[in-house]
């Protein structure tokens, strides 16, 4: 077999605009005349009726149907009946049901749109989807063979969202840096070069722009961070593809998802958590200045915005011990992200970095509590 990758970049099409979701029509009539509409209970009772409008305006047929909590195999099995009828998927609403919409739509090999109703996440864009047990811990991912037919961000929708999930989307969209920096090592390809200097173009957007975004809704510095976190993130997936993974900071998300309480906290505000874990892995295993720099800056960045820094916010208690290594041993599974790392890890040595992202003490001290 030749030797080829294959890149998945983007949406089909991008709308973006105030109240472009009930005016744009072009991205609806590539659904077909028999649209399965998947959000939350919350979110369609919220949208539906603008959105059912529109839709008879353009004459198509419309199945509603919530995915219930979770991207999780009993409710894609629920769905996949319902799309097998119908010739489209239109997703509405958060990350998880964003997920749910495009993995029915790939099984069902139907064309999928997107209208994300917060920017907490870029899974309106990417070609990914998150999987998880119906207790909410994260399962597996799947790589999708194409990204939404169409990605529709109205941004007067994702300002009726609470400031907290742009907060959230903030801390996911910062892991594009941190995490495609060291997973694409010496990359010798154009396009994950590329995609790894809009990365850094990313953060820096981000440190410069995220306090103006969260103090003026709706104003320019807030658009301009709603698109970063649901597009630009986007795109440097696309691009990089396999070689901009996620590390250690998705890693220890889905390790905390798997404790209890961990509803409590939003996707994001985990991997800004993660973020601060793996610059702190990079301390204790490498000595490194630069990661200890970079940690206390996010630091001051998180206090300034109103990101979390310690896992007793995360689940609104203090972990026990025990709690903590079954969050770093699952971060560690053979199969985990975190072995993107260019040195080798333990759950000893994570559960360390765990617990010791905010006082950075002394690495021998600190390695000697593992």
């Amino acid at each position: 077999m030749g030797n080829w990758t294959q890149v998945v970049p983007a949406p089909m099409q991008v709308w973006r605009g105030w109240g472009c979701a009930t005016q744009v029509e072009a991205p609806y009539l590539g659904l077909g005349d028999r649209v399965l509409v998947i959000g939350g209970a919350r979110t369609l009772g919220q949208f539906r009726p603008a959105l059912e409008r529109h839709l008879e305006k353009l004459g198509l047929e419309a199945i509603w149907a919530s995915y219930g909590v979770d991207c999780a195999e009993p409710e894609l099995a629920r769905l996949r009946e319902l799309a097998a009828a119908c010739t489209g998927i239109l997703g509405v609403g958060g990350g998880k049901a964003l997920d749910t919409a495009k993995l029915v739509g790939e099984q069902g090999r139907l064309p999928v749109v997107t209208i994300p109703t917060s920017a907490a996440t870029c899974a309106g864009w990417t070609a990914l989807s998150n999987v998880y047990g119906t207790d909410g811990a994260f399962a597996y991912d799947v790589p999708l063979s194409r990204a939404p037919q169409a990605l529709i961000v109205d941004y007067a929708w994702i300002a009726t969202a609470p400031a907290r999930t742009l907060r959230a989307g903030i801390g996911d969209a910062l892991a594009k840096w941190y995490e495609a920096s060291v997973s694409s090592g010496a990359a010798q390809d154009a396009l994950v070069i590329s995609a790894v200097q809009q990365a850094r173009v990313l953060r820096d957007l981000l440190f410069q722009t995220s306090a103006q975004a969260l103090g003026d809704p709706g104003g320019d510095a807030w658009v301009q961070v709603v698109d970063a976190c649901v597009c630009l993130a986007g795109v440097i997936g696309g691009l990089g593809g396999a070689r901009c993974r996620t590390v250690a900071a998705h890693a220890v998300h889905n390790g905390l998802t798997h404790l209890p309480g961990s509803r409590l906290s939003l996707h994001g505000e985990k991997v800004a958590v993660g973020i601060l874990v793996q610059l702190r892995l990079e301390e204790l295993v490498q000595g490194s200045q630069l990661a200890a720099a970079a940690r206390r800056e996010l630091l001051r960045f998180y206090g300034e915005i109103g990101l979390p820094t310690r896992l007793e916010e995360l689940f609104q208690r203090s972990l026990m011990p025990e709690e903590i290594q079954r969050a770093a041993q699952i971060a560690c599974l053979p199969s985990s992200d975190i072995h993107h790392l260019p040195f080798p890890v333990t759950p000893e040595l994570v559960a360390t970095a765990m617990q010791t992202t905010l006082s950075g003490e002394p690495l021998a001290q600190a390695v000697g509590h593992s």
